[in-house]
């Protein structure tokens, strides 16, 4: 196919979750406020962690950092999608699609590293708490968001470059809410194979990877709960271990899922609302899971709201 159908259809269309027109209104009030959640949500998580100095530690430092990235995730996808509802236009340009892509790709690779980097925090701290500050020191922390910030810009931009060789034709509908790699993947005339083959070795890898991180690091840590003799610090930890690995467990099956379906069986509509769960309602669960029912943060929130009366 020759490359000049690309500049002559430089546009996609979103076709969205449904195409009734009776439901649009019910989407737009629905992710509106699903969003707005979010966004005040995980805010209230970065201030609160940013002003208070009792919450200056290494597991509220990858706390407010997982919650910005929440806002940015969601902010990728979510404002497009209330546009083209209100609107009644689903276009997107090629450029506009692109960026989309890519910013996805980055904050959806660091909410991965991040669950990771926090697992990995709870290990030090329920199975070697008397050596927590020193291994957790302000340096190690600062290169473990580092080192995640560089894994998700080098993933991303390894796809977006992997999509940009990829010619497309006049069918440029994407069965979904916004930009998808494996989606556009299908939407290519030209040969996909490099694509798919980089696309689900990268997968398995980036997100096999971590995966394999936390799993090793909540294996010690049952080990470790398991050792305790105090049934009330068995509790504590325990209870810990099930919020973070719900939110892994939701947005590992959901996500992995999505990239790992084989494109003979990929159904576009399931796919576009199993991206929901990962991309809209884990982002907005997060700060319920992790801080509003956590004491230092609401002790956090209720001095800031305070000292601004």
């Amino acid at each position: 196919m020759k490359p000049d159908n690309l500049t002559r259809f430089s546009d996609f269309v979103l076709l969205g979750l449904s195409e009734e027109p009776d439901l649009q209104p019910l989407l737009f009030g629905l992710f509106l406020s699903m969003y707005l959640i979010t966004v005040l949500g995980n805010l209230l998580i970065v201030l609160a962690v940013s002003s208070d100095s009792h919450l200056h530690t290494p597991m509220y430092f990858f706390l407010s950092n997982l919650s910005f990235v929440d806002i940015c995730f969601t902010s990728t996808t979510i404002p497009k999608m209330l546009v083209n509802i209100q609107t009644q236009s689903k276009v997107i340009t090629y450029g506009g699609c692109i960026t989309q892509m890519y910013c996805f790709l980055l904050f959806g690779m660091l909410d991965v590293n991040l669950l990771t980097v926090m697992a990995y925090d709870r290990f030090v701290a329920i199975c070697h708490p008397l050596h927590y500050t020193v291994i957790m020191n302000p340096r190690i922390c600062g290169l473990l968001v580092l080192g995640s910030w560089i894994i998700s810009v080098l993933n991303s931009l390894l796809q977006s470059l992997m999509v940009l060789r990829l010619s497309f034709c006049a069918d440029l509908e994407i069965p979904h809410f916004f930009c998808e790699l494996n989606q556009m993947v299908q939407l290519a005339c030209s040969d996909t194979f490099l694509n798919n083959m980089v696309m689900y070795f990268v997968t398995l890898l980036v997100g096999g990877g971590p995966l394999t991180g936390i799993l090793c690091s909540y294996y010690r840590i049952v080990s470790c709960i398991r050792a305790m003799s105090s049934a009330q610090g068995k509790y504590k930890a325990f209870s810990t271990c099930v919020s973070h690995l719900s939110v892994v467990s939701l947005f590992y099956l959901t996500g992995l899922g999505v990239y790992l379906s084989s494109p003979a069986t990929h159904n576009a509509r399931s796919s576009a609302t199993a991206s929901v769960l990962y991309t809209v309602v884990t982002p907005m669960l997060n700060p319920f899971i992790y801080s509003l029912r956590n004491k230092d943060i609401k002790g956090a929130l209720q001095r800031s709201f305070v000292m601004t009366v």
